[in-house]
């Protein structure tokens, strides 16, 4: 296990401030609704400050790990004048201390390009969601964002995830392992905009 470096953690979230509101339209529009109970899950979290400003969805949660993080995103959200929206709290890949059946829409960008820094628990993910509710898991800039603003920031972007510990994915082969893992829930994947895991419920 690496030690996990918060400090670049942090400055990728930062860096990609530009980007979550073009992010958080290509999630809505996957959504496809403007209510719900809504959570951010893991370590690069942001996108959800945004969905909050666009009034998509009426409860707001982050779920932060690893430790230490949830500071960070309250000093995030203090910036933005969110704190009172959007309720942050620590926990684990195993999303211990969160209620079952709770979540219209759970988002976990990063889920499945950082296995040195955390395992993906599936069943986590699909215990948290409410009946008919969908997780959004993988990453990307999606496909509302535009270049220009993509180029500013995809070199650094892409020099932190490499030392944050970002592996490559080969799409076929995640498809196949998520296949044979007899995953609960309806799986599609999504590629428009970067490779996103959609799971319902």
């Amino acid at each position: 296990m690496h030690s996990v470096r918060l400090d670049l953690i942090q400055e990728i979230d930062r860096l990609w401030d530009p980007i979550y509101p073009y992010l958080a339209r290509y999630i809505s529009e996957v959504y496809g609704r403007r209510d719900g109970d809504l959570v951010e899950i893991g370590p690069f979290c942001g996108v959800i400050f945004s969905l909050l400003k666009e009034q998509i969805g009426h409860s707001f949660r982050i779920a932060a790990f690893p430790e230490g993080m949830s500071d960070f995103f309250r000093k995030e959200a203090e910036k933005q004048n969110l704190v009172e929206g959007v309720e942050i709290m620590e926990t684990d890949p195993s999303l211990v201390g969160i209620e079952g059946d709770h979540f219209d829409l759970a988002i976990f960008r990063g889920a499945l390009f950082f296995p040195n820094l955390f395992q993906v628990d599936f069943s986590a993910i699909y215990r948290i969601l409410k009946k008919g509710g969908m997780a959004l898991l993988g990453g990307g800039f999606g496909k509302f964002t535009p270049e220009a603003t993509i180029g500013k920031i995809k070199k650094r972007s892409r020099d932190l995830n490499l030392l944050i510990g970002k592996t490559e994915i080969v799409e076929d082969q995640l498809i196949q392992d998520l296949r044979t893992k007899n995953l609960e829930g309806r799986f599609e994947f999504l590629t428009e905009g970067g490779l996103w895991v959609l799971m319902r419920k």
